[in-house]
C-alpha cells in the first residue's frame, strides 16, 4: 500500500534537486497531496497563483509576486486572505525571490508550508508535475507475468497452472526480459498510457512449477531485468479444447482490446495445446502488434491479394 504523500514528503524528496528551503508554516508538514479525480475538476494539483480554481500546491513566481505587490492594501489583503482560506498544502515562490512579511505571517499562523526555491517556476513546476502524476498515480495488481518482447510492454494472462512462468522462462532463455512475475503493478501515467512494474519483493524473481523460485538475474544477467515498462499488449492463454471458448477465428485471429485503468489494450487470446510453441506464438504475436501500430494488417492484405487474383481470373 502506498505511503500519503504530504508536503513533507514532498520537501524532503526535493529539497536539493529543487533547492528547496522551508521559510514559514512548518507545523504544517504533515498535510496531504491527494489525488485529483474527476469530481474535483475545479482543482489541480500544481500551478502559478490560481484563488479561483485553486491548485493544490500554489506557485508564485515573478509575475505573481508582482501582481501582488501592485494591489492596493485591501485587495492584497483580500487575495491574500482567499489564497488561504482554499487551504493549499503547500505554497512555493521561486525564482529566488522571497515573499513579504504578510504571507509569511499568514502562513504560520494557517500551518500552511511556505517554501522558497531559486529554480525557475516553470521548471518547478513541470519536475513536480511529472512526480506528483507518477506518485499519486491509481495502482492496479493484474495476476499474469509482465514481460519486454521486442521492446514492447506484453503481459502473459492465463488460469493457475496453463504455463504462464514456462513461457516466461522460455522467453528470457530467448533474450526477451522479465519485468514482473505474479503480482505486477500497473499505473495510469498517461491519458493514453499504462505502465507497469514489480512489486519491490517479488523484483528479480520467477517461480517455476517444479523447479521452485529462480533468481532470473543471478540466472541470465541483468539484462534479462527491466524496471519498467508501459503495457502495449496482452497475450491471453487458454486452453484449446475448453468448450466454454469460441470457435477461432482463421483469418484474423483472435483478437480485442482489455480495459485496464479506463486504457484500452490490444489482447491476443492465443490457445494452448501439445506441441505448440508458445515462445514463437507470442514473438509473433508482438512482432504482428508492431506491425498494426505501422498500419500494416495482414488478413487484409491477403484477402485483398485474394480479390484481385479472382478479378484478373474473371477478366
Amino acid at each position: 500500500m502506498k505511503q500519503p504523500l504530504t508536503a513533507g514528503t514532498l520537501f524532503e524528496h526535493h529539497k536539493d534537486k529543487l533547492l528547496l528551503d522551508w521559510l514559514a508554516g512548518r507545523n504544517g508538514k504533515e498535510r496531504l497531496i491527494t489525488k485529483v479525480d474527476k469530481h474535483q475538476q475545479r482543482v489541480s494539483l500544481i500551478g502559478h497563483l490560481n484563488a479561483i480554481h485553486p491548485n493544490q500546491i500554489q506557485i508564485l513566481g515573478p509575475w505573481e509576486l508582482e501582481y501582488l505587490n501592485q494591489l492596493g492594501k485591501n485587495t492584497h489583503h483580500d487575495v491574500i486572505a482567499q489564497l488561504f482560506s482554499n487551504h493549499p498544502t503547500a505554497i512555493i515562490v521561486t525564482d529566488g525571490l522571497l515573499p513579504d512579511q504578510t504571507l509569511i505571517n499568514q502562513a504560520n499562523d494557517s500551518d500552511t508550508p511556505l517554501l522558497t526555491s531559486s529554480v525557475n517556476s516553470q521548471k518547478l513546476i513541470n519536475v513536480l508535475q511529472h512526480f506528483l502524476e507518477n506518485t499519486l498515480a491509481e495502482i492496479v495488481v493484474l495476476h499474469g507475468v509482465f514481460m519486454e518482447v521486442y521492446s514492447t510492454g506484453v503481459l502473459l494472462r492465463g488460469e493457475s497452472g496453463i504455463g504462464k512462468s514456462e513461457l516466461a522462462l522460455e522467453l528470457i532463455n530467448r533474450g526477451h526480459r522479465l519485468i514482473a512475475d505474479d503480482a505486477p503493478e500497473f499505473s495510469r501515467v498517461a491519458p493514453d498510457a499504462v505502465r507497469g512494474c514489480c512489486p519491490p519483493a517479488l523484483q528479480n524473481f520467477l517461480e517455476v512449477r517444479g523447479l521452485g523460485i529462480l533468481n532470473i538475474r543471478d540466472m541470465f544477467g541483468d539484462s534479462a531485468i527491466k524496471p519498467a515498462k508501459n503495457l502495449q499488449l496482452i497475450v491471453s492463454l487458454y486452453f484449446m479444447h475448453d468448450p466454454a471458448n469460441q470457435p477461432l477465428d482463421r483469418l484474423h485471429g483472435s483478437k480485442q482490446n482489455c480495459g485496464v485503468l479506463d486504457v484500452e489494450i490490444p489482447e491476443v487470446r492465443l490457445p494452448v495445446a501439445p506441441g505448440r510453441n508458445l515462445a514463437v506464438l507470442v514473438e509473433a504475436a508482438t512482432r504482428q502488434h508492431i506491425q498494426s501500430l505501422s498500419g500494416y494488417n495482414a488478413a487484409e492484405d491477403f484477402t485483398q491479394k485474394q480479390q484481385r487474383l479472382i478479378q484478373n481470373n474473371q477478366s
